[in-house]
């Protein structure tokens, strides 16, 4: 039922109440608006729909869907979309360069879309790695009444009689390349086929899947909104719902920040940790918080991540992917266990007005599923990924240890400047059991874009070789990556960190227990190295790449690109 609203506060009032706005009402009644419309707040419904990748194109269909929450909470939605650069398909090339960019692009996009047309409040839908911390990043930015939506996991493959997914596919040319038997030019040509059936980002707990259990653990999401696969059209009932919820919160007044505290945050990296979640986590959350105020770096998270339990066994360090996880409970049954064990905030607000103690009060453990076990009985006693200092990493490090038997590993340095010149070695077969494969200048700055190195650590395990090198980059790693593998190594080399100094031969010690990684230089050999160091001049001299470089911070702060929120002046939602 139509109510009457009060303007008088909102943003929009800015385009619909008073005569001198009749030119730009009368923009509105041109898109088939009527009076009563137009008096009613505009909800902003952002998605990152395109038709780059599967993991995009189920969400037009469920921002429709969300607008019709939108109208049924009494609201006048207004759709748009913003890029995304899909990581699947950019990865192994200079494509990958664009899509750290890309989610300061779509925070940006977002934010400059709202502002412009003076949105009262927020929905966004998201699917491929970027988007999600982008979109959210924007909500946390623009402080208006939000709700985000995951656009879903895609459906595993069947190759063989097993479930297979992009993963599998990235690992059979590591293993094509190595001349195997069982990844022939046809079995290769047959796994590519089956391994991606559909709509939906990737299905391990990658970093679509990572960052969409973070929306639900930090209160941005509906609780159990990222269970469904993006094929299943019974997940527009959540959309329906983020449409309906984000009205509730414009009538509250409650807003993002009031939301997303420095205990939400821990909660969020807490539940990656337990999850065994993507390395980028650790990338997202320091950019997120610096949106809002929070102060929240890799120390951090890396604190929380070394006292979390790992309980959920998802692929790639376990056996399940993201629709068995959402079978068995998802975010809501993970967060019974870690809150029953007194590791959770319950006292943390949630999009539905609930506290997650309230919420969870309704949900009960489900002891026969076999995806999430008891945080009293972990799959091992700390979280899937860890922290790393030392004389090769003073700013940290991190690296994903679940599913690694050894946590351990010291050799010799073999160095590379760039994926390229490392990917070709793999290929080839150049490079020997016990070395430490070292890809620099591929930092925020350097690179520029903090490339993953997916194709290269997926290569290097597909040829038997993921247990017996380590391999460390100031570039990023995938949430598929697995063996040992350091990434986000800062000062990165470009800023003439230690990273950039080695030399072939160089003796580099990581213990994952006890949080270290150093290299057997001493403090006046590093400082003599770099006396004669000097900055690469990379290939990008213009556009946004260049633009990216010039103003992107170290990694261990989130890879951010303004002041955020130690510069801001006002806050979009009060202008």
């Amino acid at each position: 039922m139509s109510k009457t609203w009060d303007k008088s506060k909102l943003p929009s009032r800015h385009v619909t109440e008073g005569p001198e706005r009749a030119p730009h009402r009368s923009y509105l009644y041109a898109m088939g608006l009527s009076t009563k419309d137009i008096q009613k707040p505009l909800v902003g419904v952002a998605s990152c729909w395109n038709e780059a990748a599967p993991c995009n194109t189920a969400l037009m269909r469920q921002a429709h869907a969300a607008s019709e929450g939108v109208k049924k909470g009494d609201g006048t939605p207004r759709e748009f979309c913003t890029i995304t650069v899909t990581d699947g398909i950019a990865m192994g090339h200079e494509g990958m360069r664009s899509s750290l960019v890309s989610r300061d692009t779509i925070a940006d996009s977002v934010e400059l879309s709202m502002r412009g047309h003076s949105y009262d409040a927020l929905v966004g839908i998201a699917g491929c790695d970027k988007s999600l911390p982008g979109m959210m990043m924007a909500m946390l930015r623009l402080n208006v009444p939000s709700v985000f939506l995951y656009g879903g996991s895609i459906l595993p493959g069947s190759y063989e009689g097993r479930d297979v997914t992009v993963l599998d596919v990235f690992e059979a040319v590591g293993a094509h390349a190595a001349g195997s038997n069982s990844m022939t030019d046809e079995k290769l040509h047959a796994l590519e086929k089956v391994a991606c059936p559909g709509d939906g980002a990737c299905g391990g707990q990658f970093t679509a899947n990572t960052m969409a259990c973070v929306s639900e653990a930090i209160g941005l999401a509906l609780p159990l909104s990222s269970a469904l696969p993006a094929p299943y059209t019974d997940r527009d009932g959540y959309a329906v719902a983020s449409g309906e919820v984000v009205m509730q919160l414009v009538e509250k007044n409650l807003r993002p920040r009031d939301i997303c505290t420095r205990e939400a945050f821990e909660n969020a990296a807490i539940v990656v940790a337990a999850t065994g979640g993507s390395t980028n986590a650790a990338l997202h959350l320091p950019a997120m918080a610096h949106e809002c105020g929070v102060q929240f770096d890799l120390e951090d998270v890396a604190k929380i991540f070394q006292k979390t339990p790992y309980i959920a066994n998802l692929k790639p360090g376990g056996d399940y992917v993201a629709k068995d996880f959402g079978e068995a409970g998802g975010v809501p049954m993970l967060m019974k266990t870690l809150h029953e064990s007194g590791l959770i905030n319950g006292d943390c607000l949630t999009v539905t007005g609930q506290t997650w103690a309230e919420y969870l009060e309704d949900i009960e453990w489900d002891p026969n599923q076999k995806v999430i076990y008891p945080a009293t009985d972990p799959i091992s006693p700390t979280g899937g990924v860890v922290g790393l200092w030392g004389s090769l990493a003073p700013d940290g490090a991190i690296v994903k240890v679940a599913g690694l038997h050894t946590l351990q590993f010291s050799g010799p340095a073999r160095v590379f400047d760039g994926e390229e010149a490392c990917f070709e070695a793999v290929s080839n077969r150049d490079y020997k059991e016990g070395e430490v494969l070292v890809i620099r200048y591929e930092g925020p700055k350097g690179g520029p874009g903090m490339r993953e190195m997916l194709s290269t650590t997926a290569a290097i395990y597909g040829q038997g070789m993921g247990d017996k090198v380590a391999l460390i980059t100031d570039g990023r790693f995938s949430g598929a990556t697995r063996g040992f593998c350091i990434g986000h190594v800062g000062p990165e080399a470009q800023e003439g960190g230690p990273i950039g100094l080695l030399k072939d031969g160089d003796i580099i010690t990581i213990d994952a227990e006890k949080g270290t990684i150093d290299v057997r230089l001493t403090p006046a050999e590093l400082e003599d190295r770099k006396r004669q160091w000097k900055p690469r001049i990379t290939a990008y001299g213009s556009g946004a790449l260049q633009k990216f470089a010039a103003l992107v911070g170290p990694a261990h702060k989130g890879a951010t690109t303004h002041p955020g929120f130690a510069g801001e002046r006002h806050v979009y939602a009060d202008i």
